[in-house]
């Protein structure tokens, strides 16, 4: 299953019970990341490793990675989270860490970080 324990065996969630997340103070992340040229390949590799044990992360309810179409060297992730004190003890995990500590050299410009609210259904 993906984020949660909760939903149907293959990790779908009713619109209902996402609502009810969202307006139990739910939060939604948009982090963007560019990788030094040449670098998005170990960029994405690396950004790739966060995947499984971030989803395993108490409070996640997803952590979706994307890259851009025009800019290869350009990765988004799309996290959605149970509170934001979920978020932040996500952020202090050793493998965020660890990550924080690879990525560095890997980076073109500072990562940039989005906190969201859903306001619509």
């Amino acid at each position: 299953m993906d984020c949660q324990r909760a939903g149907s065996a293959a990790g779908i969630r009713s619109e209902k019970f996402l609502h009810r997340e969202h307006a139990m103070g739910g939060i939604n992340v948009v982090a963007r990341f560019r990788a030094l040229e040449g670098m998005d390949h170990k960029l994405k590799e690396i950004l790739l490793a966060l995947i499984v044990p971030s989803r395993a992360d108490e409070g996640c309810i997803s952590y979706d990675l994307h890259q851009a179409i025009d800019d290869p060297s350009v990765f988004v992730f799309y996290e959605t989270w149970e509170s934001k004190a979920h978020l932040d003890r996500h952020a202090s995990t050793p493998h965020v860490q660890q990550f924080r500590s690879k990525a560095k050299d890997l980076l073109a410009e500072p990562a940039q970080v989005i906190l969201l609210s859903k306001i619509s259904t």
